[in-house]
């Protein structure tokens, strides 16, 4: 849906460039270079261009007009739809790089709104220091088999499942000094979905492979896992949640973007949802239905 607006930005760069070329043209035609039949073809295209693209710009109208009302719905029924989705579950949030005060915010509202609790919170200091990492595991002879940079997507998944599950986490226990840069909430209760931010830009070499291996290991956990960011975050860390198995949302500071939050969370159909060009589900997921209480 939102291509469309690319699809103008590029027929707007060659209508100018068409246009500096039949002013061209005719300068040249005036000395004897280009003949009327060349000048009347090079007319021709930019009226077909035009046309295309007035079109183009029309249809753009019309979509974020319908952008525009669906924010809006998302924000007078916010109030309405979204109490007691998440009553009683547990969630825990993942940040990737130092924590985001607009995105934690956005998220712990929307959690509380629904009536879940954020129960703990992580924030994960990249880029990664391999070395580190490797003396803190070689100092617990139980974690042996974490030993090596080969053994970076077992560690990443290990991590996630033991953020998911709580308990015992020996892992976390072992890098919290070295992979860890804030931290709250206990370590023990379980969680039935993790929310995860990327302040920090893309990540490259070791880590990049590590986080790839986190988010596919929240993604296979059996909690629901969701990506987050704020609206025309740049570079985007869309993509790279996606490729990791998790759902995400855009501009998650907005009404529309907490309420797909937690349809999300509250196991609404998985997918890529807001109002930016990586939404490719639409701005929010499917609505059901909550049970209704006996007694």
């Amino acid at each position: 849906m939102f291509d469309i607006r690319y699809h103008v930005a590029s027929l707007a760069a060659v209508f100018v460039a068409l246009v500096i070329g039949i002013l061209v043209g005719v300068g040249l035609s005036g000395r004897g270079f280009v003949d009327d039949a060349e000048r009347k073809n090079l007319t021709r295209e930019i009226a077909s261009l035009k046309a295309e693209r007035d079109a183009a710009t029309s249809l753009l109208d019309v979509v974020d007009t319908k952008q525009q009302a669906m924010q809006e719905y998302a924000a007078d029924t916010y109030p309405v739809l979204v109490p007691g989705r998440l009553q009683d579950q547990r969630v825990a949030v993942l940040s990737i790089g130092p924590v985001d005060q607009t995105v934690e915010f956005a998220v712990r509202q929307a959690v509380r709104d629904a009536g879940g609790k954020v129960v703990r919170m992580r924030a994960l200091r990249v880029p990664l220091d391999a070395a580190a990492v490797e003396a803190a595991i070689e100092k617990r002879p139980a974690l042996k088999g974490y030993e090596g940079p080969d053994r970076l997507d077992d560690l990443g998944r290990d991590l996630a499942a033991e953020l998911v599950a709580g308990g015992e986490t020996p892992l976390w226990d072992a890098l919290d000094g070295v992979i860890v840069d804030e931290r709250e909430g206990p370590s023990a209760p379980p969680v039935d979905a993790v929310v995860v931010a990327r302040p920090a830009p893309p990540q490259r070499g070791r880590t990049k492979e590590f986080l790839a291996a986190l988010y596919r290991g929240l993604a296979r956990s059996g909690a629901r896992g969701v990506g987050v960011e704020l609206g025309g975050a740049q570079p985007s860390a869309v993509p790279a949640f996606r490729r990791g198995g998790l759902s995400t949302v855009d501009s998650v500071e907005t009404p529309a973007g907490r309420l797909a939050l937690v349809l999300l969370l509250g196991g609404s159909q998985p997918g890529d949802y807001g109002v930016e060009v990586d939404a490719s589900d639409g701005i929010l997921p499917p609505l059901t239905a909550l049970p209704v209480p006996r007694g």
